[in-house]
């Protein structure tokens, strides 16, 4: 899967050539559907062979060669794509690109100047990390999940955080009490065993932080308290980008944290764009560095002046071409790219009739 630079690199390289881009919608929920996808791709290209025609007569050969490119990628296929999408790349000369993305993709194929970027952009959440962690007083278990596939990357265990405490706290002589000095072989082994754990906490922050990085989400679960202490020791960065779910546990099976994960991910996510929509649209309504509507964003991104484009689902399927402009126009000056789904989108439709953006800076006029 193309992650967000390398889809602008693509986008950059190639906005002078002609390309081919081909997005195929893989979902299907019943066997009798094998080949379905190749039914509506068919049909996709027979229509844009006859709007070419129509444009110009007799001369379609720039597109079949980039077309036999897309077909040859697809040979592999025989009766289902084996993700939610597909998506190609090609010119004339060469396959630019061909992947399967784990989120849908409308069934879509276009011949013009540059790929086709506004259907990616909801496949750019896929490249960022989910950072599960599962945690009590004596155990972390850390997973990755990142394009639709979960790891579990550390299993840390607070008595391994303990080192030589005991060694260098507990008495040699042989005696019938406990053997601690000052106080109760339990009170010493409560006090081991808090030690171990807030050890076992910091190690765990330190990786968490690592694993995350600038942009990745955290869902932390397990023991309420000590969930709740984990996330105390996580890095300030993390705090906007981190949720509690005190459903999962410790024990929990891997398709168990799988699914907890993605649908902690797909909450937690929505809420930042909410928070990230509410900012604009103070920011727009206050004068400040906010833009709502297609008139003002699109006088944002001609002037470069655009941080963070905010689209909805709605608005890139009813103006496939002018969100693609837009989405490119962002491209261009090195803006990121939002697109808001569920309840984000549809205040973003009233607000800004689908179309919104964080500004670098207003001018005032």
């Amino acid at each position: 899967m193309l992650k967000y630079d390398e889809l602008v690199e693509l986008y950059r390289e190639l906005r002078a050539e002609q390309v081919l881009s081909v997005f195929i919608d893989g979902r299907t929920s019943d066997f009798s559907e094998h080949n379905l996808w190749r039914k509506r791709l068919d049909h996709e290209v027979s229509e844009l062979r006859e709007r070419l025609r129509a444009d110009e007569p007799g001369d379609t050969r720039t597109f079949d060669s980039a077309l036999a490119k897309i077909e040859e990628a697809l040979e592999e296929y025989d009766r289902f794509l084996p993700d939610r999408g597909w998506v190609g790349f090609a010119t004339a000369e060469r396959l630019v690109y061909a992947d399967t993305v784990s989120v849908p993709m409308p069934d879509l194929v276009r011949w013009e100047s540059g790929i086709r970027v506004a259907p990616y952009v909801r496949a750019l959440k896929q490249d960022r990390v989910v950072v599960g962690v599962l945690v009590d007083s004596r155990r972390a278990r850390v997973f990755e999940y990142k394009d639709g596939t979960l790891r579990e990357s550390k299993d840390l265990l607070a008595e391994t955080f303990l080192g030589d405490l005991t060694d260098a706290t507990v008495s040699k002589r042989a005696s019938s009490n406990s053997g601690v000095r000052g106080r109760t072989g339990t009170d010493a082994a409560h006090r081991f065993l808090e030690v171990g754990a807030e050890r076992m906490l910091k190690r765990l922050a330190e990786v968490v932080g690592e694993i995350a990085g600038p942009d990745g989400l955290v869902v932390i679960g397990g023991v309420a308290e000590q969930a709740a202490n984990a996330i105390q020791h996580l890095p300030a960065g993390l705090a906007g980008r981190t949720t509690q779910r005190s459903s999962m546990s410790v024990e929990m099976a891997d398709a168990d944290v799988q699914d907890a994960l993605e649908s902690a991910a797909s909450d937690l996510n929505r809420s930042i764009q909410g928070e990230l929509l509410q900012e604009v649209i103070d920011q727009a309504r206050s004068g400040g560095r906010g833009a709502l509507g297609p008139e003002s964003v699109e006088q944002a991104v001609r002037e470069g002046r655009v941080d963070t484009l905010l689209l909805s689902r709605d608005f890139i399927g009813g103006n496939p071409d002018y969100a693609d402009h837009l989405v490119g126009a962002a491209f261009e000056h090195g803006g990121e790219v939002e697109e808001l789904s569920s309840e984000g989108a549809d205040r973003l439709d009233v607000e800004g009739r689908g179309v919104a953006a964080r500004l670098r800076y207003q001018i005032q006029r």
